[in-house]
């Protein structure tokens, strides 16, 4: 098996103080030497418009596409609003996907987590995010699922963690995630 060495790492929410970024960072700080999970910002991408596409795509279209391009793998760590996919993330998966028949997303390994201080831990953004991801036939990493609940309550002040029962969880989630993407 072959560890992978750049995983780009999408984050579903633009909060200065996001629970999801920073379970992020908390992630990088687990991955193993050689491995960089890097976060790739989607807040300064326009909404996707075919009409903009045919006009030449903006730098930032660009810039993210390339960027997926040349990731091995994605991690998807995101928010739930609504019961589903916050709009910034669905834009990105979009930008990404497009023009039709060039998506960047297609045929990288993929793994999901959702984060909420509610009890439901993002259930709904999850399945909604792994339902598009189907569709860009991504192979998705079925287990562990990562629905955390209560996420205001698991880092410190620093974006460490509280316990170790939950650094744990997210380290065997990143480890399966990262065998997934070695078998890929």
């Amino acid at each position: 098996m072959n560890q992978p060495s750049n995983i780009a790492v999408i984050v579903g929410s633009l909060r200065k103080e996001s629970l999801n970024a920073k379970a992020a960072r908390a992630l990088a700080d687990l991955a193993p030497d050689g491995v960089s999970l890097n976060i790739i910002p989607i807040g300064d991408l326009p909404h996707y418009n075919e009409d903009v596409e045919a006009e030449g795509a903006p730098e930032s279209w660009t810039r993210f596409r390339e960027q997926i391009g040349k990731a091995e793998a994605i991690l998807f760590v995101s928010p739930e609003y609504n019961r589903s996919v916050p709009g910034v993330l669905k834009n990105a998966i979009d930008v990404g996907s497009r023009p039709y028949g060039s998506s960047v997303w297609q045929g990288k390994p993929a793994a999901i987590m959702t984060l909420s201080p509610g009890a439901l831990g993002g259930f709904g953004a999850n399945h909604h995010i792994r339902q598009m991801l189907v569709f860009q036939d991504m192979p998705v990493l079925q287990q562990p699922e990562a629905y955390i609940g209560n996420a205001g309550s698991i880092f410190d002040e620093q974006g460490g963690f509280k316990d170790e029962k939950t650094k744990a969880f997210f380290q065997t989630f990143l480890d399966a995630f990262l065998a997934l993407v070695a078998r890929a």
